[in-house]
């Protein structure tokens, strides 16, 4: 089995991460343009070929600029390879839990933040989430070779095991009176993100230590989640750096 990744940056990461790439495919009229991309792949031992883009565009649904290339699978890690990674980096573990993202651009795009801030791995649920694949890859700038991910059967049940290993579990609520910045972070923490639409489900929230909100101005009551989980992570970044 492999996985297929698009878009040079993200390709180039993969690379450089020493993700094994099997053959990189481009499309045929971009010989010229692609031509120090393709000694690149020379030097580093990678097959590749110039196709139609036709061809290109069977193998990926997102817009691959031309280039698409064809990857040992991606590793989901352990609990406790995660773990085991903030101790050896002397840290607080710094952990993210997705309560039920479905959507890749969203998984991307915190990746992408997650890496920035230090966190040391991704916990989302084995069913109706959304999984590793060629857009959150391509969202997350490569930051998903780097960013480890576990895949588990409960949430709810994942949460009441990382509190025995002495970890916070923090949530978001607007209907809490504590807002994201009067909060302490410079703790074990694991920090919940919910759904797009439906935010965190009841069970989670009643197994979270503490919630805190994102006060806003305007009409709309949410954000993004991506944008959401951005400002926490910055916020819990910014408290340890200090």
């Amino acid at each position: 089995m492999a996985d297929y990744i698009y878009g040079k940056n993200t390709i180039q990461e993969a690379i450089k991460a020493k993700h094994r790439v099997h053959e990189v495919y481009l499309n045929k009229r971009n010989k010229e343009k692609e031509a120090s991309f393709t000694k690149e792949l020379k030097q580093n031992g990678i097959s590749f070929k110039f196709v139609d883009k036709v061809e290109l565009d069977q193998l990926v649904k997102g817009n691959h600029q031309g280039i698409i290339a064809k990857v040992e699978p991606y590793n989901y890690y352990s609990i406790d390879e995660i773990l085991n990674d903030a101790v050896k980096k002397d840290e607080d573990p710094f952990l993210l839990i997705l309560d039920g993202l479905e959507d890749p651009h969203n998984l991307g795009a915190i990746m992408r933040t997650a890496d920035a801030c230090g966190v040391h791995g991704i916990i989302i649920p084995k069913n109706r989430s959304v999984s590793l694949n060629a857009t959150v890859a391509k969202l997350s700038s490569g930051a998903i070779e780097y960013v480890k991910v576990t895949k588990v059967t409960n949430i709810t049940r994942t949460i009441k095991e990382l509190k025995k290993k002495g970890i916070w579990i923090a949530g978001t609520d607007l209907d809490t009176s504590v807002t994201y910045k009067n909060s302490d972070y410079k703790l074990p923490l694991a920090l919940v993100i919910g759904n797009e639409g439906k935010g965190i489900s009841r069970l989670v929230k009643d197994n979270c230590d503490f919630l805190v909100k994102l006060p806003m101005k305007g009409k709309i009551s949410s954000l993004n989640a991506s944008v959401a989980a951005g400002i926490l992570m910055y916020e819990i970044y910014s408290q340890r750096s200090l």
